[in-house]
C-alpha cells in the first residue's frame, strides 16, 4: 500500500544483482543502476525481450556524475579521467538500457525539464502510429544533496521533498491480456498563460468532459505564485473533480508525472469504476503536461 512521504521514506532499492551483472553493477551509479533495473523488470512483466525502440525522458539527467565531473574539472591538473564525463551525459541512461538488452533499435533520450517524459511518450506515441508494435518508455531522475541548498535559493514552496525516481512502460500498438490500461492522449506545453483553458481544450480535443473525469493527479507548481495555485484548486473545485496531489507520494522530481502514470494504472486496477484519470503536470510554472489515461474497457 502506497503511503505519502515522511521523514523516514527512503528510496525503494531491489536485489540489482537479479536485472544487472555485478561487474557492472558496481561501475554504475544511482541513476543508472534505477533505469536498468525498473526497465528490465517492465520488460519481463510485459514479456517482452527485445523493443522496438527504447524512449526515456529525464529533467536533469545524470547528476551524480555529472557532479563528480565538475569536481574534477576543478580539482584536477592535468588529464581528466573520462568514465564521469562519459556517465554524466543525459542519454547515458537510454544507452545504459539497449547496452544491457544489447537493443539496436530506436534510442533517444528527451529532457525538457518539467516535461520531459511527457514529450518521451509522444515520441513513442508516434513511433506506434508509424508501425512499430512495442515501445519502451519511462524516464528517472536523482536527488543529490546541492538540489537542496539550490531549492532554497530558489524559493522552492512546496512541503515535498526533493527525491529520486524511476518508471518504465510498455507502449503497445494492440490490446492483448498483459494490457493494464491505454493512453488516450498527451500533450507538453510551454509558456502557457492560461492553464486552466488549456486543460479543458486538451479535454474537448478528446471528446471528454469534466465530468466524464473519475480522477485527477495533479502536480501544483513549486515555485508558482499562490495566487495561481488559488485559481487552480477553484478550476478543480468548480468542476467538482476529484484531485489527488501525486508529490505527496512521489516526492519532487522534474519526471514524476511517469510516477503518476504508474499511480493511475494502479488506481485502474484497483478500482475497476475508473475509466478516465487526467494526470495535470504544472511543477514549473508556464510548462504543462497533460496525459489522459483510460482503462481499457472504456
Amino acid at each position: 500500500m502506497i503511503e505519502p512521504l515522511h521523514a523516514g521514506s527512503a528510496l525503494i532499492n531491489p536485489d540489482y544483482k537479479e536485472y544487472i551483472e555485478p561487474g557492472l553493477l558496481r561501475r554504475m551509479s544511482k541513476i543508472l543502476r534505477m533505469s536498468v533495473a525498473c526497465s528490465g523488470a517492465c520488460l519481463k512483466q510485459g514479456g517482452i525481450e527485445h523493443p522496438d525502440a527504447i524512449v526515456v525522458g529525464t529533467g536533469l539527467g545524470c547528476l551524480l556524475d555529472t557532479e563528480k565531473f565538475l569536481n574534477h574539472a576543478l580539482t584536477v591538473k592535468g588529464l581528466l579521467p573520462p568514465t564521469s564525463f562519459i556517465q554524466s551525459t543525459h542519454n547515458t541512461m537510454a544507452g545504459q538500457i539497449s547496452l544491457s538488452l544489447g537493443n539496436h533499435g530506436y534510442n533517444m533520450t528527451h529532457t525538457q525539464n518539467s516535461v520531459s517524459f511527457e514529450n518521451a511518450l509522444l515520441d513513442a506515441m508516434l513511433l506506434i502510429d508509424e508501425g512499430e508494435k512495442h515501445i519502451l518508455a519511462g524516464a528517472a531522475d536523482e536527488h543529490i544533496a546541492l538540489l537542496d541548498e539550490i531549492s532554497k535559493q530558489l524559493n522552492v514552496r512546496s512541503d515535498s521533498r526533493f527525491t529520486s525516481g524511476a518508471s518504465f512502460f510498455i507502449l503497445s500498438a494492440e490490446k492483448s491480456d498483459q494490457t493494464l490500461a491505454g493512453i488516450k492522449d498527451a500533450e507538453a506545453v510551454g509558456l502557457v498563460k492560461n492553464i486552466p483553458e488549456q486543460i479543458t481544450a486538451f479535454l474537448d480535443r478528446n471528446n471528454v468532459s469534466p465530468e466524464d473525469l473519475d480522477l485527477v493527479l495533479y502536480a501544483g507548481s513549486i515555485v508558482g505564485t499562490e495566487d495561481e495555485e488559488k485559481g487552480f484548486q477553484s478550476f478543480w473545485k468548480m468542476e467538482n473533480l476529484h484531485v489527488i496531489n501525486y508529490l505527496k507520494y512521489s516526492g519532487i522530481y522534474p519526471t514524476a508525472s511517469a510516477f503518476a502514470l504508474h499511480f493511475a494504472v494502479d488506481k485502474m486496477q484497483h478500482t475497476r469504476s475508473l475509466k478516465n484519470i487526467l494526470i495535470c503536470n504544472s511543477l514549473i510554472q508556464h510548462n504543462l503536461g497533460l496525459i489522459l489515461v483510460q482503462s481499457v474497457e472504456a
